[in-house]
């Protein structure tokens, strides 16, 4: 009796083994890859699968996203700058049976074709474009790993530069560049002079035309005048009713302005202008090339 409960206690162990074996319960985010001595037969679930013990066996796949961290490369632009740039890469198994039978391992491969391809693409831009343009080399990277993965059954989703570091002597010229920049502004607030260049190379000649004008107003000699009642005009400069100097300094000329008072008022024009000194006009300073201010 002893032998018999033993014999059924192991036929029982062997059955649940079997069970175990043959059912898989397979969750929504996952499929499995069943292959049938030794070839790929098909790929089941979600849900219950059924396998053929000792002759079905399943690799589960993971259908999730998930990212991976590559390292720090280092790597030379365009015009010779030595510079280290690591990334992430999001990636996703859309085809399971490739992904199986396609890479054994897709870390690895990833990582390493992910820095040659860094490599690449940076070795064909210049530094300034790699620190203005991340957003055009993120979309560059992910267009040309996803090429490579794609045979893998894995897509590429995303691809997001984390860190550029610039060679030391780039970033000392930087800082320079920056803090006179700063200066620069603050300079121009404190004088009322904001760039960048645009409408302030035009006001130092506009402001010397308007004062040579005013100067032109302010060498013509006055003529004093007062008007009288009747309409009569008297030209204070010494010339009687008839045209000649009177003793008493006054002309009286012709109602509203008659030929002889105005060849008598451009004749003194004239003489009035000879006798003032040339005035020196000054030369315009010229604006700078750059902030707009005059130098």
């Amino acid at each position: 009796m002893p032998i018999v409960w033993i014999i059924v206690g192991l036929l029982v162990l062997f059955a649940l083994l079997l069970l175990t074996k043959a059912i898989k319960i397979v969750p929504e985010y996952q499929r499995l890859v069943v292959f049938r001595l030794g070839r790929l037969h098909a790929t089941r679930g979600p849900g219950l699968v059924v396998l053929i013990p000792f002759i079905d066996r399943g690799v589960i796949v993971d259908l999730r996203e998930f990212y991976l961290e590559i390292p720090r490369q280092d790597s030379i632009t365009k015009d010779n700058a030595a510079i280290a740039i690591d990334f992430i890469m999001y990636y996703k198994v859309f085809d399971a049976a490739t992904s199986v039978i396609g890479v054994s391992n897709f870390a690895g491969a990833a990582t390493n074709i992910a820095a040659t391809t860094l490599r690449a693409v940076v070795g064909d831009i210049s530094l300034d474009d790699v620190l203005a343009k991340r957003d055009e080399i993120n979309s560059l990277l992910r267009v040309k790993l996803d090429e490579v993965t794609e045979r893998w059954g894995v897509k590429v989703t995303n691809v997001e530069i984390r860190e550029i570091s610039p060679p030391p002597l780039v970033q000392e010229a930087m800082t320079r560049q920056m803090s006179a920049e700063r200066t620069r502004r603050a300079v121009g607030r404190a004088t009322g002079r904001h760039p960048p260049c645009g409408g302030l190379l035009e006001r130092p000649e506009q402001d010397l035309r308007g004062r040579e004008h005013g100067r032109r107003e302010d060498d013509a000699p006055a003529v004093p005048r007062h008007v009288e009642a009747g309409g009569r005009v008297a030209v204070v400069e010494g010339r009687g009713p008839d045209g000649a100097l009177g003793p008493g300094g006054h002309v009286h000329g012709a109602r509203g302005g008659g030929v002889h008072e105005r060849v008598e008022r451009g004749r003194q024009l004239r003489i009035a202008s000879a006798a003032l000194p040339a005035r020196r006009v000054p030369e315009p300073r010229r604006p700078s090339r750059c902030t707009g201010t005059r130098s």
